[in-house]
């Protein structure tokens, strides 16, 4: 007999207060299994009624990491009817970000650069004075590169963080503000930090991605992909937009808007995909100090204060919202031509929402806040 079960032998429970205990528990669970159950229909019923009004997409909802509600709704292809299954393959879109941010604090806890380094310490474009951190944090004032490569480039090629680099140094748009000073979402700066990764680290980033984040917490569905190495995976589910006819048709067939192939080599602000299991895989790790220590984790999800001294709720790669009714909850979205996609974290309760739409559906919106308002009760 161990020590600790010496302990307990040796002071047993009155006869009392085994009932009273016992009756506590009874109480308990009668509470705890009709309010799971509560909250696991509210769950159904909410994807339910998406599905009805023509959502395509996987929904996940997770406790302690473990899997409590998991959903596939829709169509993988609509042109071929293929449904969806919720191992099938999207595009992250901005989500993207996320693991971006998470490569250039690896690089730091390395020692490879600093937070408060300059811009022009490691790439040459024509805007100086904006930290590491400012561009991580979306406080840089950088202008839209998307704008400049939408007028001035040629779309029947496609574009990498080289030839964004050299437009936005032929064409210099002006900044937007001045770094510190306000929170632009900013497409460019995140361009900029998987450029100064393959710069300090003298690796390709989609390379030294899978080496560092990828493989480490077995996301084995996960990758930056070309749009040839996406076509090559089967269970891959293409994002989709209505034609003329108000038919879903692969939104790859919408060229001339669609800059994820114009702009399909570009490295940092979106292309990764992968699936709602392997997002849970990256969302548990953030837990743990697999890739990076608490520290680094805790500067992540903290705001940024800017030049006025008020806060900027944007971390590294994260959207803070650190005082909601369900404690600090850290989330991000994506959008891209045919997808929205979203993974909220309630880092307090350790629960975790995941929804991955192909279909660009207004019904995404309204899932959201049931599947939240769910999971945060359950």
């Amino acid at each position: 007999m161990t020590a600790a079960l010496k302990f307990h032998a040796q002071q047993p429970f009155k006869t009392k207060r085994i009932g009273k205990y016992f009756s506590l528990f009874i109480l308990l669970g009668i509470w705890f299994i009709p309010n799971t159950m509560a909250q696991e229909e509210k769950a159904a019923k909410a994807i339910e009624n998406a599905s009805s009004k023509g959502f395509s997409g996987v929904l996940l909802l997770a406790k302690d990491g473990e899997v409590i509600f998991e959903k596939a709704t829709g169509y993988r292809s609509f042109e071929k009817e293929i449904p969806l299954k919720p191992t099938d393959i999207f595009e992250m879109a901005s989500i993207s970000k996320q693991f971006t941010a998470m490569m250039v604090m690896i690089c730091a806890e390395k020692g490879l650069l600093g937070y408060d380094d300059l811009l022009q310490e490691y790439l040459e474009t024509p805007y100086s004075g904006i930290t590491i951190r400012q561009l991580l944090t979306h406080t840089n004032g950088l202008p839209d590169y998307q704008e400049v490569m939408d007028k001035h480039w040629d779309k029947s090629k496609v574009a990498d963080n080289a030839a964004i680099l050299e437009y936005l140094s032929i064409y210099q748009p002006p900044i937007l503000a001045q770094p510190g000073e306000q929170y632009e979402y900013s497409n460019t700066a995140y361009v900029f930090l998987a450029s100064i990764v393959e710069k300090v680290t003298g690796r390709d980033f989609i390379e030294i991605s899978r080496e560092w984040i990828f493989k480490p917490l077995g996301m084995s569905s996960t990758d930056i992909r070309t749009l040839e190495e996406k076509s090559q995976v089967s269970h891959f589910a293409a994002g989709h937009l209505k034609d003329d006819q108000g038919n879903y048709i692969n939104a790859n067939k919408f060229h001339a808007f669609d800059y994820t192939v114009w702009l399909g080599n570009r490295k940092g602000p979106g292309r990764v995909s992968s699936t709602v299991s392997d997002l849970l895989k990256w969302d548990q790790a953030l837990y743990t100090e697999k890739l990076i220590s608490k520290a680094s984790l805790e500067e992540a999800f903290s705001p940024m204060t800017l030049q006025d001294g008020s806060l900027s709720q944007y971390g590294f790669g994260w959207d803070l919202d650190l005082a909601s009714e369900w404690g600090s909850i850290v989330s991000h979205t994506g959008d891209n031509p045919g997808y929205k996609t979203i993974i909220v974290r309630f880092i307090d309760q350790n629960k975790t929402l995941i929804i991955l739409n192909n279909n660009a559906h207004e019904a995404m919106d309204e899932l959201i806040k049931s599947c939240m308002e769910a999971l945060g009760n359950w």
